[in-house]
């Protein structure tokens, strides 16, 4: 497995190759994990170390510089010689690439020399960040890299419709849906806390939260359109470079940090709406853990979203831009105890099925899959 980013930073991309880490122990397979080091660089280089070793697997990382404005996420170093010598001394029978970039692409040139069968996961749209970091003339040639990057991979894994339509639209052979599962053991409706409510909101206010990266391609200053909704709180949970101007831009919400096991999940159990406003998503891993924890979405109309939420039955779309949709959706949720609780226990059905054994034995499959066409190549 090589992961563009991975441990000590979490995010959907880390959880994801955790989940599958445990499954292939559980099922008795081997795995190498390869993977950037801590930054160099950075306030935060030497705080928390890659592991060695996670589910008993290797953990191979390679010299990594953080990201200018977000040193949490790093970019690793080294050549794709420096992959080769990796994979050649693991001697795996198919390469997964989890969200590939610039390790990733190095990998998948590398498991070509090797003529080792490659499975790429898009899980980052990547071109779409270059917009909201003011480099808009960025995205057609950060799309000619991913088409690059994909068609030199055996297979190529979207986990959306959205997703699928896009990649296909950029001329990306090979495709393949491959979802993500959710956790409804840790993500349960029982986790619900009267006691953070009222800590909370001590007058009785709904609550409506956010959980993710506080950066520019969440949008997460969206939510202010709901900042004066009467009766209501705000909760922002997450970490991330704009922490610091987003508390400015929300005074009266309750920034939560970066949360994680049982404390993120009472956390998401204890909202009364969960709000995703992100345009960028593949996925939104996020939305899956709230309708397992019984909490009626309202996302926007584009990406991932798109088939996680059943607009009218288990949450709202609203329209990409339109803010006074946004704002209408929720507060038809928030004023309407018996529509919230019906989306509520919709929500939650919703999800039963999609467990992380089921999605990662799925994952099997296409490694079977890539591993065949390899041979037959």
């Amino acid at each position: 497995m090589v992961a563009e980013s991975f441990l000590p930073h979490m995010n959907g991309v880390t959880n994801s190759v955790l989940q599958l880490l445990r499954h292939l122990r559980a099922e008795g397979h081997s795995a190498v994990v390869v993977a950037p080091a801590t930054s160099w660089a950075g306030p935060a280089w030497a705080a928390e170390p890659a592991p060695r070793f996670v589910e008993g697997f290797p953990v191979h990382t390679l010299p990594a510089l953080p990201l200018t404005g977000y040193a949490n996420v790093r970019v690793a170093a080294g050549t794709v010689t420096r992959v080769r010598r990796l994979l050649e001394a693991a001697r795996p029978d198919v390469v997964h690439v989890a969200s590939p970039f610039v390790l990733g692409w190095r990998a998948i040139q590398a498991a070509n020399q090797l003529g080792l069968p490659t499975v790429s996961v898009y899980q980052t749209e990547i071109p779409a960040y270059a917009q909201r970091y003011g480099a808009p003339w960025l995205e057609q040639l950060l799309w000619n890299h991913v088409r690059t990057m994909h068609s030199a991979s055996t297979l190529n894994l979207a986990p959306s419709s959205y997703s699928m339509r896009q990649l296909a639209d950029a001329g990306v052979p090979r495709l393949r849906m491959w979802r993500r599962g959710v956790d409804t053991d840790r993500f349960d409706p029982r986790r619900r806390s009267e006691a953070l409510r009222a800590q909370l909101a001590p007058n009785g206010e709904r609550l409506i939260g956010f959980v993710g990266r506080l950066a520019a391609e969440k949008q997460v200053e969206d939510l202010a359109v709901l900042a004066d909704l009467p009766g209501t709180r705000l909760v922002v949970v997450g970490s991330g470079p704009l922490k610091d101007s987003l508390r400015e831009r929300l005074p009266g919400a309750h920034f939560a940090g970066f949360l994680g096991g049982v404390e993120l999940a009472e956390m998401v159990a204890s909202l009364d709406v969960f709000v995703h406003p992100g345009e960028s998503e593949t996925f939104c891993q996020t939305i899956q853990e709230a309708m397992a924890s019984a909490v009626p979405v309202v996302a926007v109309g584009r990406g991932g979203p798109l088939d996680l939420v059943d607009s009218s039955r288990t949450g709202w779309i609203y329209r990409p831009g339109d803010l006074a949709d946004l704002r209408s959706r929720v507060t038809d949720l928030v004023y309407d105890d018996v529509k919230r609780r019906a989306f509520a226990a919709a929500a939650h059905a919703s999800v039963q099925g999609r467990t992380w054994p089921a999605l990662c034995d799925q994952l099997l499959g296409h490694y079977r899959e890539a591993v065949l066409a390899g041979a037959a190549a």
